[in-house]
């Protein structure tokens, strides 16, 4: 029988499942090879157990806790697919502000009130604070990135069909800007989370033009008192280095004291 195989999602914005579907006639190959069971972005169909489970997205919800839990009582392997699943990314900063008043920031005073006589109103008025997946169940392996790389979805794929492990390097972005040759972003006097992040991504953000925001999470070996002295060195204040990090970083314990 072919393996089972399942996508979920929770709150995100399907980014990495759409990733995914770029993949094309590499993805067609492996789709022969799997019973694809359970996909939003494609198919509606329903399975009681998973060989292989992907999750993505952030967990908000007590309803989001008791589903995914679900999810892993049915699965032999349990991917977090993308930054959302795997850090809590962006909306991981609501973990900072009180569900009420970042509700009120976002439709005013009026709906604040509205949804206070009514919580049914608006469901994540009563959520606790937003987590990654790996906070909530075990987590068997992670494709990091926002969105993931197809390349790595790939990789695992077919060493998990062949029964390997997969191999993920835990290298810095850095090593992957010497490989392409890049310019230091430092040496163009700005700041950079490509020393203590992780790599995989082939450098795409830096190769753009732009700088390392840390979207793969930080490596298991940064050195975060390090990296932040270097931001201020490098004329980011205080409160910039806050939001640096709060904006991909919010739910990483190694970030904690850089991103109060």
């Amino acid at each position: 029988m072919k393996p089972k195989v399942a996508f979920f999602d929770f709150a995100s914005c399907e980014g990495c499942q759409l990733a995914l579907l770029n993949c094309e006639d590499e993805l067609l190959d492996i789709l022969a090879c799997v019973e694809l069971v359970e996909f939003r972005e494609a198919i509606s169909e329903r399975a009681v157990r998973y060989d292989i489970a992907f999750v993505e997205g952030s967990i908000h919800r007590e309803q989001d806790l008791e589903r995914l839990r679900d999810i892993r009582s049915r699965s032999k392997v349990l991917v977090a697919l993308g930054a959302c699943a795997c850090n809590g990314n962006v909306q991981a900063r609501s973990n900072f502000v009180a569900p009420a008043e970042n509700y009120k920031s976002v439709y005013g005073e009026e709906e604040r009130n509205r949804v206070q006589t009514d919580p049914d109103y608006w469901p994540l008025w009563s959520h606790t604070r937003v987590r990654a997946v790996h906070e909530v169940v075990e987590v068997d392996f992670f494709l990091r990135g926002c969105p993931m790389v197809p390349a790595e979805f790939l990789h695992l794929v077919k060493s998990l069909l062949t029964g390997r492990t997969p191999y993920f390097p835990a290298n810095a972005v850095c090593v992957e800007c010497k490989k392409n040759d890049n310019e230091c972003v430092y040496d163009r006097g700005l700041a950079c989370f490509g020393p203590i992040a992780y790599g995989g991504c082939d450098a795409v953000c830096i190769n753009g033009g732009h700088v390392c925001d840390a979207c793969r999470g930080l490596l298991p070996y940064a050195n975060v008192e390090a990296h932040r002295r270097m931001l201020v060195a490098r004329g980011v204040d205080p409160d910039g280095v806050r939001n640096r990090y709060r904006l991909h970083l919010s739910n990483d314990p190694l970030a904690q004291e850089a991103r109060r």
